[in-house]
């Protein structure tokens, strides 16, 4: 079982003195704030395991928005402290029906207090499931990923339809397949279909089977996809792209549980969960007439979003040292790593592949690196780097060349009113004039900056 903090966060405008400090005799670490602001910053850089959370200030309502944002740190066991009053809100009590663990009308003794935190704390306990294996793509720390994971735990619990929805690449049958085995039908089989690489006219026979004699070449009996699921997981992966005949079929049997073989002439139960998959936009495929909208909400009973790769921030970098882990042996030298441009092209890449093109650009990389360390240009991603790291300094002055220009553009030079707009003095629009005009002379070459003509002084007075 994963650890769990034993921190304690102390969220109040009025804090009890005494009970702060049984607090910190009972949890060790406890973060006092006065504000949901102050609170927003503990939950990014720490993890406490419960939150006493005293609701008893009207200004901690008017932070409803941020308190939500805070709320939502599912691996805090959240125990509120209010009075009546504050219950009787339809606000408060929806925040505390869906976030809090537990909740004390005050006032309560300390004693009191302290169990419903001690049993907040035991509830965190049980709930820090084991991280899902990494498999392949299944790997991420990042928030996106993260929620990803928390999302297969509880839609694994039952036995519904899953919708999974996302950009081609980005691991959507991994997400079905770590679905199934943390479900009750692990000890089943999973059986996967992909509706978009079957020509139309052997769908039906590929879903449902058919009979010995069924047509012309059916020589014996074959159990379709469906069949062999039994007591297990169908995996309908781009269902974007199945025919609308398969549609009613397979809507008739979602509603029935039973198909019909071709050339059966009793239909067949089958027990078995469906997870579909697309990345077809199902709204545009239901206006156009393209997918049926029944079947799309007989399928899509609880939803998954696929996080696509460049969402991901630092996932990408990890990815990247996994497949370079994995496929590391197909190299016949020793590579250390990946050089900072690489990463830096890396993170620049917008991955209109994801993660498969992640794979597979690493994967070849690995086989054709000729140094210690993989480049951009081993990954072709040349034109994702900068060609020379800037200083602050080169930097500002970048900057500052921009707005000049800009502001001289917006004015028709009019040095007056551009300088009024950059917020700087006439003498001081002059020298950064010469000084962009000296960076593009000749080295040895000084610069000089002609002062306007007499009519457009006069002009700007």
């Amino acid at each position: 079982m994963e650890a769990v903090s034993t921190m304690c966060l102390y969220l109040s405008q009025a804090p009890d003195a005494a009970l702060l400090s049984l607090l910190k005799a009972r949890f060790g670490k406890v973060e006092a704030v006065a504000s949901v602001a102050a609170a927003a910053k503990v939950l990014k850089t720490q993890r406490p395991a419960v939150a006493l959370l005293d609701l008893g200030s009207e200004a901690l309502a008017s932070e409803q928005r941020t308190l939500e944002d805070c709320l939502l740190h599912t691996h805090v066991g959240w125990v509120a402290l209010l009075d009546d009053e504050r219950l009787r809100e339809p606000a408060v009590r929806r925040l505390i029906n869906q976030y809090c663990l537990d909740y004390l009308i005050a006032p309560r003794s300390h004693e009191q207090i302290l169990g419903s935190l001690t049993q907040a704390q035991r509830m965190v306990e049980i709930a820090a499931d084991p991280p899902l294996p990494a498999d392949d793509t299944m790997v991420g720390n990042s928030d996106a990923m993260q929620r990803l994971f928390r999302t297969i735990s509880k839609v694994a619990s039952t036995s519904a339809p899953v919708f999974i929805s996302g950009e081609s690449g980005t691991g959507k049958e991994l997400t079905a397949l770590a679905i199934h085995r943390r479900s009750a039908r692990r000890d089943g089989p999973f059986v996967a279909i992909n509706c978009g690489a079957i020509p139309q006219s052997l769908m039906q026979s590929e879903l449902f089977g058919y009979e010995r004699g069924a047509f012309t070449g059916a020589n014996q009996r074959r159990i379709g996809k469906v069949a062999a699921a039994h007591k297990g997981t169908l995996f309908l992966d781009e269902i974007g792209d199945l025919p609308m005949d398969s549609q009613a079929s397979l809507l008739r049997f979602l509603q029935e549980g039973q198909i019909d073989p071709l050339g059966s002439a009793e239909p067949v139960s089958v027990d078995v969960r469906v997870i579909s998959a697309t990345h077809v936009d199902t709204d545009r495929a239901i206006a156009a007439n393209r997918f049926r909208s029944d079947l799309y909400h007989r399928l899509c009973v609880l939803r998954i979003d696929e996080p696509p790769l460049r969402a991901r921030g630092a996932d990408i970098e990890l990815l990247a040292n996994h497949m370079l882990e994995r496929f590391r042996s197909e190299s016949s030298r020793r590579l250390r790593g990946f050089s900072s441009g690489a990463i830096e092209a890396l993170y620049n890449y917008d991955w209109p592949g994801n993660v498969r093109e992640l794979i597979n650009r690493v994967r070849r990389a690995v086989v054709m690196a000729e140094g210690r360390v993989i480049t951009a240009e081993d990954l072709e991603l040349t034109g994702w780097t900068t060609e020379k790291p800037l200083t602050l300094a080169e930097a500002r002055e970048q900057a500052e060349q921009l707005a000049v220009q800009r502001a001289l553009r917006r004015h028709r030079n009019r040095l007056n009113e551009a300088a009024q707009e950059l917020g700087v003095s006439r003498v001081t629009l002059y020298r950064l004039m010469g000084a962009q005009r000296a960076r593009q002379l000749p080295e040895g070459e000084e610069a000089f900056v002609e002062p306007p003509p007499i009519a457009a002084n006069i002009s700007n007075r």
